[in-house]
């Protein structure tokens, strides 16, 4: 891989700096280390501009934060669509040399296939688009908080553009499909590469030539301010409720936990399980819930903000989240600053956090 880039690196010090965020939705409210990291840049006297390639529904806005953000953030796909070919164009016309090298990273960065081959059409106009706003606004420095898609359209933006680029590598999606995304490229041409824990970091070097390890950063991802913002209160001796948090899809082994609940019902034993959250199995697993009879134990909310969290965990007896596929979620160590244990799953950076008989307990992936 001999991918260079002649971006310079972002600055360590001095003035602040003009910094982009891109995500594929922003905001969400399932973002807390993206929400905390612009939080924080602002604070220091950054100026962060948002972008996004398409917008966070109505459901995921639970704080004025989050309204905020939206009516802020530039939406490439959502919002701009239809000016992307006209980007295009005078990009073409106003630097050609530097549209045909982005157009030939493009080309070579495609996965195979048509339709993969028309969505990296679609990247390469957003990139066009995010370019030149990038220019616009004096943007010093580029940050994608993902791998995949709204990676590459940082990749190719930056090659565009020649402001530099960076990215968070949460997983576990990417290391699914690593060449697909051409992770050890954008490795290669990001002024550094952040992971998340020292799994993902181990992952990324798989993919990535040995020179460009240094590039690789581990920054763990740290608890909402609402779970710090208070000493923990004792567990109480009745308390009898768990909870979850996260969004209710395959990844998150919501069957295994509500047959877990089964079982542990049938024993006779007293408890409550709190799921909030929302996502595309809500209703499957509300149909498992009343299927087992377990509508007065067991409840998804949806959605809530992070202070609605803080006291439904100030109230339970501990934090309970089975799962297939991690980076490391958030939620653990919100439950663990509030002094809640924590039942989870050995998996991916999981055990960095989980310290079993010490502040919590691990099961296998797959064991009810």
């Amino acid at each position: 891989m001999t991918a260079t880039s002649d971006a310079e690196p972002v600055p360590s010090g001095g003035a602040p700096l003009e910094i982009a965020y891109l995500a594929s939705i922003y905001p969400r409210a399932v973002d807390t280390a993206v929400r905390n990291e612009v939080t924080a840049l602002r604070a220091m006297g950054h100026r962060v501009h948002t972008f996004s390639i398409r917008k966070a529904d109505d459901a995921q806005m639970v704080t004025d934060f989050h309204r905020s953000e939206r009516a802020a953030t530039t939406y490439l796909y959502s919002d701009h669509r239809f000016e992307t070919p006209l980007a295009a164009l005078a990009l073409a016309l106003g630097a050609p040399r530097r549209f045909a090298a982005g157009l030939a990273l493009a080309w070579r960065t495609a996965a195979p296939g048509l339709r993969a081959l028309l969505w990296q059409a679609a990247y390469f106009l957003e990139a066009c688009f995010l370019a030149r706003a990038l220019r616009e606004r004096s943007v010093e420095h580029l940050h994608c908080h993902i791998g995949e898609n709204s990676a590459s359209v940082a990749m190719l933006a930056s090659a565009l553009s020649g402001v530099p680029f960076s990215m968070t590598i949460h997983g576990p999606y990417i290391f699914r499909a690593p060449e697909r995304w051409a992770l050890g490229e954008k490795i290669v041409r990001s002024a550094f590469t952040v992971c998340i824990t020292e799994f993902t970091k181990s992952q990324c070097m798989i993919y990535a030539p040995v020179e460009h390890w240094p590039k690789l950063r581990v920054v763990h991802c740290g608890p909402d301010p609402a779970f710090l913002a208070q000493e923990p209160s004792p567990v109480a001796a009745d308390a009898k409720r768990l909870v979850w948090v996260g969004r209710v899809c395959e990844e998150k082994a919501v069957p295994i936990l509500l047959e877990a609940a089964r079982r542990v019902a049938s024993d006779g034993l007293d408890f409550e399980l709190l799921l909030i959250g929302d996502g595309p199995l809500r209703e499957a697993s509300e149909r498992r819930i009343r299927d087992a009879g377990l509508a007065d134990r067991v409840r998804i909310t949806g959605w809530m903000n992070s202070q609605q969290i803080v006291e439904q965990m100030a109230t339970a007896r501990g934090m309970v989240l089975p799962s297939f596929a991690e980076g490391l979620p958030a939620v653990l160590m919100e439950a663990m600053a509030m002094a809640r244990p924590c039942i989870s799953t050995y998996i991916a950076g999981i055990p960095e956090l989980v310290e079993p008989g010490r502040n919590g307990w691990l099961v296998p992936a797959s064991d009810v």
